[in-house]
């Protein structure tokens, strides 16, 4: 008995097999339009299960494709004989509408609807009916139709997706509105619908529009989330100031955490807007009673401060800095800001020396071995400023050792490898790059294949490598803030290794350091000369987008910036920039949906 049911469970799996086979088949045939054949290999699955609703529905698609129309009524009919589904009336009503029988379709669609009476949840089967054939107005009338019948159902996100094919942006913002209303928990998905149809651009018709909404509702129906929807707006089009007066009024009706009031600082702060992410981080510290977060505001500000004030002004944020550890002491929870300060002391003042050895009383501190790690990157990271190639190597791998595979440890490899490239040892870098480039960290391994291909293609040209050393030398220089000198020490590579393949590396790098210096005519020059010259090289797209960038955000020349990322878009859909270029092109060319 045992042997008869294991020879009847294969042969009832070698008959799935068969017939799983047998489908995709099909599914080839009609994806590849070969109707012809598609027909005959779902007629065989239909024949097999008359009951299974998918070869039948395919079996009518494929009949209206190949016109036979008498074929595809006949098969509806025969299905409907027992009950008249409100799919296949929608069908037969398709059908007598591609035979241009517009008074019979419509009959049947409304049809279709009559069973709404019924059955209110049948809503959405039927309104996705007709959304397969484009029947959008039908596809409404369907979903609010099953509302009105039964007002416990929520057709409002499936509506907006509708509005959205259509084009009709002001009923989609509606309807994921009234969507929200009903499921506030959502809120976070909505803005990402709304983000594909708002842009940077406060005067564009669907910001102006999604705001006039938003007002509307903030005046009639004060709920938190249209104040945090209209915050969200305005950082969209990047103003940071009525964010911030939005998140202040939510903050003023809930009395609860700051946290989307830091957020707004800190998106303000990465975006060069210090003067209102100083008003925010201040407001701040003047509503807050937790260290923690008193400790990490003082320290946003001091960044600030310490990147927008002149050499004279460094000792005041030096004392600055003296108050804070006066008072908080240098303790586990002050570590940030320990951290800070030392690099402060390092890239600021130049004080490398001081700046180690205060990291090293840090490591003394009891913390975990994360921070422990954090404390042990940046003094690594000050050891090669200083030029200590060998003792940062150390901490690096320490970190590496300790903490396997997380994303320090891998951020640790990668400072092995730019280290040793930095010293000239050019195979052992090279080794630890081939392992970061599958690296989780997509940040990680894009500088990891970034920094392998500069290796790589300019290793074998020159066996003593001079040229990649120089290059390698202006790297560090450039790390260490002395940037005239890597300019001057790149306009040295340019001129020795000229026609060799590391001038588009050295024209590009150049550019990036003219660009901090502000020195954008020459910056252009070299950009220029990659896009001229090495147009077929890895550097090209990156001139492109860099020099879009330089035109569109600081330049402000839209159009030249608009004819470079149409260069992207057209000539480099591989490229890391491709999604940014489409994106930055639609909004200068103004379409309303990006």
């Amino acid at each position: 008995m045992k042997a008869f049911f294991s020879v009847l469970f294969f042969c009832l799996g070698l008959l799935s097999h068969s017939q799983n086979v047998d489908e995709q088949l099909a599914a080839d045939y009609y994806k590849r339009g070969e109707f012809e054949k598609a027909l005959l290999s779902y007629q065989k699955l239909y024949e097999a299960q008359p009951s299974n609703y998918n070869f039948v529905f395919k079996l009518i698609e494929i009949y209206q494709e190949l016109e036979q129309f008498d074929a595809a009524e006949t098969l509806i009919s025969s299905k409907m004989v027992q009950y008249r589904n409100p799919s296949l009336i929608i069908e037969l009503g398709y059908n007598f509408q591609l035979r241009n029988q517009m008074d019979k379709a419509t009959a049947h669609y409304e049809e279709a609807f009559t069973h709404l009476e019924e059955r209110p949840e049948y809503a959405a089967l039927i309104a996705r009916q007709f959304e397969r054939h484009s029947l959008l107005e039908y596809a409404i009338k369907s979903y609010n139709k099953g509302m009105e019948l039964n007002p416990e159902l929520n057709f409002y996100r499936e509506l907006a997706s509708v509005y959205g094919e259509q084009g009709n942006v002001e009923q989609l913002f509606s309807n994921y509105m009234a969507y929200v209303e009903l499921r506030p928990e959502n809120l976070n998905s909505v803005k990402h619908e709304f983000s594909n149809f708002v842009s940077e651009h406060k005067d564009q018709e669907n910001n102006r529009l999604l705001k006039r909404l938003l007002l509307k509702k903030i005046q009639t129906h004060p709920d938190t989330y249209w104040y945090e929807l209209l915050s969200w707006l305005y950082i969209q089009e990047k103003d940071y100031n009525k964010a911030f007066t939005q998140e202040k009024a939510l903050y003023m009706r809930q009395r609860e955490s700051l946290h989307r009031i830091i957020e707004v600082a800190l998106i303000a702060h990465n975006d060069n807007d210090n003067a209102i992410a100083s008003e925010i981080f201040n407001y701040i510290l003047k509503h807050t009673q937790d260290i923690g977060t008193i400790i990490e505001v003082h320290q946003h500000l001091l960044n600030i401060a310490t990147a927008e004030a002149t050499p004279k002004e460094f000792p005041t944020i030096a004392e600055r800095y003296q108050s804070l550890f006066a008072t908080y002491g240098k303790t586990q929870q002050t570590l940030a800001l320990q951290i800070a300060y030392a690099n402060f002391l390092a890239f600021q003042q130049n004080k490398t020396g001081e700046a180690s050895q205060f990291l090293k009383e840090a490591l003394q501190l009891k913390s975990s071995s994360v921070q422990q790690a954090t404390v042990k990157m940046a003094l690594a990271d000050i050891l090669v400023l200083q030029e200590k190639f060998n003792e940062a190597l150390i901490y690096y791998t320490q970190i590496q050792s300790n903490l396997k595979n997380s994303p320090i440890a891998q951020e640790a490899r990668f400072k092995v490898a730019q280290t040793s490239y930095y010293k000239g040892d050019f195979e052992w870098a090279e080794s630890q790059l081939k392992v970061l480039k599958s690296s989780t960290s997509q940040l990680i391994a894009n500088d990891a294949l970034d920094l392998k291909l500069l290796i790589s293609d300019n290793k074998y040209e020159d066996s003593l490598h001079v040229a990649l050393k120089l290059y390698a030398k202006a790297d560090l220089m450039a790390f260490q803030n002395k940037t005239d000198a890597a300019i001057a020490l790149l306009d040295r590579v340019l001129t020795e290794h000229k026609g060799e393949s590391i001038e588009d590396q050295a024209l590009f790098k150049q550019a990036e350091l003219y660009q901090q210096k502000k020195l954008y005519e020459k910056a252009i020059a070299n950009y220029e000369t990659i896009i001229a010259h090495y147009s077929d090289g890895i550097l090209a797209d990156d001139a492109y987008f860099h020099l879009a960038e330089l035109y569109a955000k600081i330049l402000d020349q839209p159009d030249m910036a608009k004819a470079l990322y149409e260069k992207i878009i057209f000539n480099h859909q591989d490229s890391i920039y491709f999604v940014e270029a489409r994106k930055q092109f639609r909004m200068l060319r103004g379409d309303a949906i990006n």
